[in-house]
Formats: C-alpha cells, structure tokens, sequence
C-alpha cells in the first residue's frame, strides 16, 4: 500500500504541476514553433526575392546587347524600375540603376534624370562600401553636365576613404573648377590627381595640365 500510495502521490504532483504550468509550457512550446518556421519562411522568401531580383537583372543585361535603341531603352526603364520597386534594398537595384542612369547619360542624353537616379542609388548603396565612390563618381559627372557645378563639387568633397578613386576625383574637380574659371584651382586638383597616381601616367590628364602649362615637374 504504501508504494502505492507513492504512486498516486507522484501522479497527483504531476497533476498540480501541469495546474501550475501547463499553460505557459505550451505556449513556450508554440512560441518556439512559430519562431522556427516563421524564420524558415522568411529565409525562404528572402532566397525567392534574391532569385526574382537575379532573374530581373539577367533581363536588363541582356537588354544591352539589343540593337534595336528604342526597345534596349524601354526594356532598361522598365526592368531598373521593377527592380527599384521591388527589390530596393538588394544590390541588384543598385546595379540596375547604375545601368538605367548610363543609359540616361549616353544614349538619351539627359544628365537631369541621370542625376536623380544616381541620387536614389547613392542613397541605398552600402555606406564606405566599394560601390559607394563608384556611384559617387558617376553622380558628380551627371551633376557636372547638368550644369550644377556647385552640387558636383559637394559630391566629390564628401568623398571618403575611397583610395582607389582620389585620381578620379581629383581630375573631375579640375574638370569643374576649369569650367568654372578658377584655373588656379584647377591646376591644384590636377597635381592632386597626378599625385594620387603614383608613378602611372594618364594622358588626358596629362594633356589637360600641359593646357594649363603645369610642368612634369609641378
């Protein structure tokens, strides 16, 4: 009797155990449940939205070999916008609209829609990252012949720890500021630019410091 009591005493305090916590032991359970399949379907929808994005601008590079002008140029606006739309906050956006804003420049010629843009990449792309200068770069030009010299100027300044791309930098500003009439200005940022390149030489560079009469020396 007395086993078998103990028996009926355990099972008794299971009973008031799961009174007690039962409750808040499924729940737990749930919660647990929820948050691993819930963070399975978000993996799983985040790989489909990189495979859309990826097929998108598979699309828009593809477009590039059109000849046809017209239908390449169509083809461009509609894919960088989806992608834009859709899929703002992944690099293909970025990319696409880097292309898009190309495509304004050479083949529509209109740096005013290049300019805004490049303004939309410039804003999502990876701050310090190694696309940063590349989209900065190509905003600066767009500005510049846009006729908005000033803004070219404050894109270019606000360039930061982009080594690779001081030369670039340097020579656009000479670029603007000779533009501007500020030749003196102008000859500083070519020694700049040729500076930053070391022992390299680039020959418009060099032809635009000979207009200037800026020596090997200098």
């Amino acid at each position: 009797m007395a086993e078998m009591r103990t028996e009926e005493e355990q099972v008794e305090a299971i009973k008031n155990w799961w009174k007690k916590n039962g409750a808040s032991l499924v729940i737990g359970i749930v919660v647990a449940l929820a948050i691993v399949f819930g963070w399975q379907s978000w993996q799983s929808h985040q790989a489909q939205e990189r495979s859309e994005a990826a097929a998108q601008f598979a699309g828009l590079l593809n477009a590039l070999d059109d000849q046809d002008s017209e239908e390449r140029n169509g083809t461009i606006n509609y894919v960088a916008g989806q992608l834009q739309e859709n899929h703002e906050d992944s690099a293909y956006a970025v990319y696409g609209t880097l292309i898009l804003a190309q495509q304004q420049m050479l083949g529509k010629e209109d740096p005013t829609a290049a300019v805004e843009s490049l303004r939309w990449a410039l804003e999502r792309v990876e701050k310090g990252g190694p696309v940063e200068p590349v989209v900065r770069h190509r905003l600066a030009q767009a500005q510049f012949a846009a006729g908005d010299r000033d803004e070219a100027l404050a894109t270019i300044r606000d360039a930061s720890g982009a080594e690779t791309f001081v030369a670039l930098f340097a020579e656009l500003e000479g670029d603007i500021l000779l533009a501007d009439g500020d030749k003196e200005g102008a000859r500083n940022a070519y020694r700049a630019a040729r500076s930053a390149l070391g022992e390299e030489r680039n020959g418009l560079l060099e032809l635009k410091m000979a207009d200037l009469a800026i020596g090997e020396e200098a």
